[in-house]
């Protein structure tokens, strides 16, 4: 069962990518969204069930990531084409293509990057282009314009500047630009509890009650968020040079 579970956590993230297909093509964007999310949900709680339960193993490994693939790659990207990327149908699936080509080549360089012994330890704060999860919540901002109360607009010339969103998200999870990693956050204070127990019910609130309108905040913030993490790789990294330099420095003794 220690390896069993985890597993099939991340089987029940797969079906949620192929149910989120499945509504993409019928027309029901709401519920594929609904079901990219508890792909997401999933996919965070299968990696911390199997250290849980030291049932973590190679093939969990890869078939977390080729759920992945399915998850935040292939779904969202279809999404996206049936939504409204379809409005220019060349441009708009060449757009669809290389979000989901982009989450392959991000998750392959996460499988190489973490069996890199030499990673220095701080490298743990931080994910190296933006993480195919967040990714497909993020990429799939411009639908929840349109499905918000913003109602924001679909036709040819929106959808120009969405396919032009959507290429920027793919090229920030195929590049090295940094991001905020969250496994790395620390054990809440006692006294702080209570306040994180009541901001998380709270927003779970928001978001079942007004979910299109808190994932478009959620979207911005997450954006919002990249270039404090490059300053803070930059600090992490001028911090590490200077050590090595004064390493290096020869010592001189009277």
């Amino acid at each position: 069962m220690r390896v069993i579970l985890p597993n099939l956590v991340t089987l029940l993230a797969l079906c949620m990518g192929l149910t989120a297909i499945r509504f993409a093509i019928e027309g029901q964007f709401e519920i594929a969204v609904l079901a990219v999310i508890i792909a997401a949900v999933l996919d965070g709680l299968d990696g911390r069930i199997a250290r849980a339960l030291r049932g973590a193993t190679r093939f969990g490994a890869e078939l977390d990531s080729l759920a992945d693939f399915v998850d935040f790659g292939v779904a969202p990207a279809l999404i996206l084409y049936f939504w409204g990327l379809h409005e220019i149908k060349s441009l708009g699936w060449f757009a669809a293509l290389v979000f989901a080509i982009a989450a392959a080549l991000r998750l392959a360089r996460f499988n190489v990057m973490i069996e890199d012994p030499n990673r220095p330890a701080w490298h743990a704060h931080f994910f190296t282009g933006m993480p195919a999860p967040a990714g497909a919540i993020v990429g799939l901002l411009p639908l929840y314009l349109n499905l918000s109360i913003l109602g924001a607009p679909n036709g040819r010339f929106m959808v120009s500047v969405y396919i032009v969103y959507v290429l920027i998200v793919a090229l920030l999870m195929a590049s090295r630009i940094p991001h905020f990693s969250g496994k790395k956050i620390g054990r809440v204070p006692r006294e702080y509890v209570i306040v994180v127990l009541f901001g998380i019910v709270v927003g779970l609130l928001l978001l079942a009650t007004f979910p299109m309108e808190m994932l478009i905040f959620l979207s911005v913030l997450y954006l919002a968020t990249i270039p404090l993490a490059i300053r803070r790789f930059r600090a992490y990294e001028t911090g590490e040079t200077e050590k090595l330099k004064t390493a290096s420095e020869p010592s001189h003794h009277l």
